[in-house]
């Protein structure tokens, strides 16, 4: 086995792994009985040809908590192929502390379908101080220019709202949202056949309703979201402000947050722009906050849950445009949590 190794090592092209001296002592008949992948990783590592592989060490991920003084939803859609090859969207919003539900069905995922799911979202369940959610072009305004405050930005700072962006590729990190999403296409979709997005449309109210008043999700112990829901206070938007919503929405004092892992260069990215953080802090996840009215970029970082938060950088950060005050009518009656009450 060590001789097959070797042999393999003096070959100017190919593998050396465990599988491949597998390979090697099929193709040379070395031994009669060709011994398992695992037997031989674990006669390598004796003889000190392969390391033993560490554990890999947990990192640290920022998750924000929905609290009663800080009211969290998540929001994702879902797809799924009609009969005929044609694609119906089903966009979800969920209150984190209740886990009260609203759905939209759609056509596509453009900004105007999520802008009107949002909008309903808003009028039913209420207004979050934090809305968490991946980095979808629709949500985050693209990814061509460079500081693009896309109008989904704009419309949740413009009612008060802080958008939160989890890190690209993770959609484990949205998991309750995520879950949902697959609650919906197991109770609902697997269960029925849909020929068009109207036929979706007229019976998704029925998965709404079983979800609101007979689904008790674990952490509720024993409520439903309908029930839930009610024990709550909630300011809903009203019909009359989304009628009066600009049709060139500004940009509006209020907080950007983005939750990011610092590559090998020590660099992250948002909106479309790198940032240099720390080389040090390679591969651990950081939270970085836009404050519009401050024209400031803060990054923070924390090692664990128990250790403090620490501010690492501040940068100035130019919005070329005219900041707008936050209107009376979206502020909150409660203090903003501070920073390290978010990690």
């Amino acid at each position: 086995m060590i001789q097959a190794r070797r042999r393999l090592e003096r070959r100017k092209v190919g593998l050396i792994g465990p599988e491949a001296v597998q390979t090697e002592l099929r193709r040379t008949r070395l031994l009669r009985r060709i011994p398992s992948h695992s037997t031989i990783k674990r006669i390598l590592r004796e003889a000190g040809l392969i390391k033993a592989s560490r554990p890999a060490r947990e990192v640290y991920f920022p998750q924000p908590s929905a609290t009663p003084d800080y009211v969290l939803h998540a929001m994702d859609w879902t797809s799924k192929f009609l009969t005929g090859g044609c694609k119906v969207f089903a966009f979800h919003t969920l209150d984190l502390e209740t886990r009260a539900l609203h759905q939209t069905i759609g056509a596509d995922k453009s900004l105007n379908s999520v802008e009107r799911h949002a909008l309903e979202t808003w009028r039913q369940l209420g207004l979050p101080d934090g809305l968490q959610m991946d980095n979808d072009a629709a949500f985050c305004g693209g990814y061509k220019a460079p500081r693009v405050f896309g109008r989904f930005v704009r419309l949740c700072l413009y009612v008060g709202i802080e958008p939160i962006f989890l890190p690209p590729y993770e959609a484990e990190r949205n998991g309750l949202i995520e879950r949902t999403n697959g609650l919906w296409s197991q109770s609902f979709w697997r269960r029925r056949h849909f020929n068009s997005s109207a036929a979706v449309k007229r019976a998704s109210p029925k998965f709404e309703q079983w979800y609101a008043q007979q689904y008790k999700p674990r952490t509720l112990n024993g409520l439903t979201p309908a029930r839930a829901q009610k024990r709550v206070e909630r300011r809903r938007m009203t019909a009359r402000q989304i009628r009066a919503l600009p049709a060139r929405l500004p940009i509006t004092a209020g907080r950007l947050h983005f939750i990011r892992q610092v590559d090998q260069e020590g660099l992250i990215s948002l909106l479309n722009e790198d940032w240099k953080v720390d080389k040090r802090l390679a591969g651990q996840y950081v939270w970085a906050t836009l404050v519009t009215h401050e024209r400031r970029l803060k990054i923070y970082h924390r090692c664990s849950a128990d250790a403090p938060v620490r501010l690492v950088k501040v940068f100035h950060y130019e919005i070329p445009e005219t900041v707008s005050p936050l209107l009376p009518e979206f502020k909150r009656s409660h203090h903003r949590r501070k920073m390290f009450t978010m990690l």
